[in-house]
């Protein structure tokens, strides 16, 4: 049975209760990692993970409450790591593989952190206590940039991607389907009202949808970049999905009392199981 982890379910703006955004898909033994929003690493362990068990990472864009702890985790994921773990698979709309060079690459930001890491007597002590077998080896992994339409097959699964509408020309933007022998999901990302993305969501069993607020509350040009109340609910009734969650929402839709209005006005439309997202929640999907 497949589960979905929900590491951050917010937006740029902080609060007591969600900040960013990133979800851990896991099927079977596989965990995949959805954007890595703040503390996403240290969020990941409070829900019972590590980061060396997350083999594949996909990125929908690089708006920071979507990649500002992506230095973290991959540092955090190879220094934890005794070098039996599988290489880290990363995908991702440009600049993924530009940003992840300036990382973490024999040049990048952080080569002085990893470097004396490889090299200095006490952290290879500390790698061979870990389990490790010297000589230590340089962090390793394969990143791809991608675009809409791409499709990434696995033994037990398949991604397939397609174009979202939120923050073009500056930021392209990818919505994700994951097909597998325990169902289907989308991750729409940050989109407003796009065909591409509902074609991508057709007859899916669940559509997470970043909604940002009651639509009408919605101002024109920001509903045309992430979606409303409605909009989340027009998305999913139009692609015929079974589960509707709501996640990335904004400080006012997150209010009790807020929210159950913003649900009772989906349920209007859509007429499917609403889930309304909260961080460091797990949810089976059966």
């Amino acid at each position: 049975m497949a589960k979905i982890y929900f590491l951050s379910t917010g937006t740029p703006t902080p609060t007591k209760s969600r900040f960013g955004t990133s979800y851990v898909l896991q099927i079977g033994n596989d965990f995949l990692m959805f954007d890595c929003g703040p503390a996403a690493t240290h969020k990941l362990v409070k829900l019972g993970l590590f980061p060396t068990q997350i083999d594949y990472l996909f990125f929908t864009h690089h708006h920071f409450d979507h990649n500002v702890d992506y230095p973290c985790f991959l540092l955090c994921r190879w220094d934890q790591s005794i070098g039996k773990e599988n290489i880290l698979q990363i995908w991702g709309p440009p600049p993924t593989k530009w940003i992840t060079e300036r990382l973490i690459g024999p040049d990048g930001a952080f080569n002085h952190d990893w470097k004396a890491r490889v090299e200095h007597p006490v952290s290879q002590n500390v790698f061979v206590n870990r389990g490790g077998l010297l000589p230590r080896t340089k962090p390793a992994y394969n990143v791809f940039d991608i675009g809409p339409g791409e499709v990434i097959k696995k033994d037990h699964w398949t991604v397939t991607t397609a174009e979202a509408k939120h923050m073009e020309p500056y930021l392209r933007t990818l919505a994700y389907r994951v097909d597998s022998d325990e169902g289907s999901i989308v991750f729409s990302s940050d989109t407003g009202p796009c065909e591409t993305v509902k074609k991508l969501a057709e007859g899916a069993d669940t559509l997470l949808v970043h909604c940002w607020d009651h639509q009408e509350k919605m101002a024109t040009d920001l509903a045309k970049t992430i979606a409303g109340t409605l909009d989340s609910a027009k998305i999913g009734q139009e692609s015929r999905v079974k589960r509707l969650i709501l996640s990335h929402q904004g400080s006012n839709l997150a209010r009790p009392g807020s929210r159950e209005k913003g649900i009772a006005d989906i349920s209007k439309i859509f007429d499917g199981e609403i889930i309304f997202a909260e961080e460091l929640m797990t949810l089976e999907l059966k």
